[in-house]
């Protein structure tokens, strides 16, 4: 997918924006001061070692439901995690709260996968800024998201790539969703018989 989006955008003609052009970039909460009350629905917390493994589990901090619902992150959202270990991912996991130093990645005018290509295609230079601050826990500054640039095809040719992109994409997010149903499965059942 990614050698496709990469073959298929890069033309010079092409007009030129910023991340933060096409994409929204909304950092999560320090979830610890959104504690739910005993009597107060919650949420799993979405944090680094949860968008790793993909799923939230038994152990996952809770937070209350009541938080800003722009950080509630849903199955098929887009989470790009700035600080610390650098990744983009798609979630695929239950609703959660979006802890603090993780970005949930939204567009009002592009489809998912092309910020989340875009996001990808930049996430080695992120990862070299990171690792450059040595002295403190790596990360990066929305400055760094404003100043990647992404190439945006004009509409007849982006209607074409999204034919060919989207169906990519929900297949991508498809097969990952199963390979954490087949990863859940085995571990009930190495729970059950060891």
């Amino acid at each position: 997918m990614t050698i496709i989006f990469e073959e298929q955008t890069n033309n010079d003609n092409f007009s030129k924006a910023a991340l933060t052009d096409i994409a929204t970039y909304k950092n999560g909460l320090a979830m610890q001061k959104y504690r739910p009350n005993d009597d107060e629905q919650s949420l799993p917390v979405l944090k680094i070692k949860e968008l790793n493994q993909g799923y939230t589990d038994d152990f996952s901090d809770k937070c209350s439901a009541k938080i800003d619902k722009n950080v509630i992150v849903n199955t098929g959202d887009i989470i790009f995690s700035w600080s610390g270990t650098l990744l983009v991912k798609n979630w695929t996991g239950k609703t959660a709260g979006l802890n603090q130093h993780l970005f949930k990645v939204t567009s009002n005018d592009y489809p998912k996968w092309f910020i989340y290509e875009w996001t990808k295609y930049h996430l080695r230079k992120f990862q070299s800024i990171a690792a450059g601050k040595a002295t403190t826990m790596g990360h990066i500054k929305k400055s760094d998201l404003k100043s990647s640039k992404v190439l945006i095809p004009n509409e007849n040719r982006f209607k074409k790539l999204d034919v060919i992109m989207k169906p990519l994409y929900d297949k991508r997010i498809e097969v990952i969703k199963e390979n954490q149903r087949l990863s859940e499965l085995k571990h009930i059942l190495l729970k059950k018989y060891f």
